[in-house]
């Protein structure tokens, strides 16, 4: 399985099967300019073809005979085939898409259920005919911007997630309380400070006036020891 086509979805990662759900805009947009640009104005995107490719349709066709049918086209076509015959299946529903209203819920609403009586031989001729009339190597650069554009928007709705996580009443009240807290605190800082300085020059002046009594004790004794010590040396 490492080998074949269906390698792309087992990684570990979203990485590559984004990758290749980047070509399915293009290849409508070659087609149908009309449809693609409808489905950009939904902001549609292509999350609903994820489950078609991950599991080549197999989860979402009930008869078995049209799986094996496309997992035989599959096998003997290129990696990206299944993103062109995803691609088929939406133009096949152009009118149906376009019927919808334009936005997102409802155009993923319909396009996230496949018809069960899909014409698939002709889908899997017109995906051959359109892999041959637009070939990756045409449209990788239109998959890039796409990609990029997708990160754009996402970079883009988690800073607008932020600001608006940060404009929530209580996330408000909290950094409202959290300047309150310092504020107190800082004044806290001052108002102990000066009361510090004033205990340490007390206990300064104590010392010294304990010091110096200390010292004109020791005069004292010294004075009235001397004239002993002279009466004893010299009787």
């Amino acid at each position: 399985m490492e080998l074949s086509p269906s390698r792309d979805f087992m990684d570990r990662t979203m990485d590559n099967t984004k990758h290749i759900l980047n070509y399915l805009m293009p290849i409508i947009d070659r087609v149908n300019p009309e449809l693609h640009d409808f489905m950009q104005s939904a902001e549609v995107g292509t999350i609903f073809a994820l489950s078609w490719l991950i599991t080549w349709f197999g989860h979402v066709l009930s008869d078995f005979r049209h799986v094996v049918r496309l997992y035989d086209f599959f096998l003997a076509c290129h990696p990206l085939m299944p993103i062109y015959f995803a691609a088929v299946i939406v133009l096949y529903r152009e009118q149906e898409v376009l019927d919808c209203d334009c936005d997102m819920a409802s155009v993923h609403h319909l396009l996230s259920q496949i018809p069960q009586d899909l014409p698939y031989e002709t889908l899997i001729s017109r995906a051959g005919d359109l892999f041959v009339q637009f070939p990756p190597s045409e449209l990788a650069r239109e998959a890039a911007a796409q990609q990029q554009a997708e990160r754009t928007a996402a970079s883009t709705f988690k800073d607008f997630e932020l600001a608006s996580a940060q404009q929530r009443p209580d996330m408000v009240l909290r950094q409202r309380f959290r300047g309150l807290l310092q504020t107190e605190e800082r004044t806290k800082d001052v108002l102990t400070k000066p009361r510090t300085n004033r205990f340490v020059k007390l206990a300064v002046m104590g010392l010294t006036v304990a010091l110096g009594a200390a010292a004109l004790a020791m005069v004292k004794s010294a004075l009235e020891w001397a004239p002993k010590f002279q009466l004893q040396l010299f009787p």
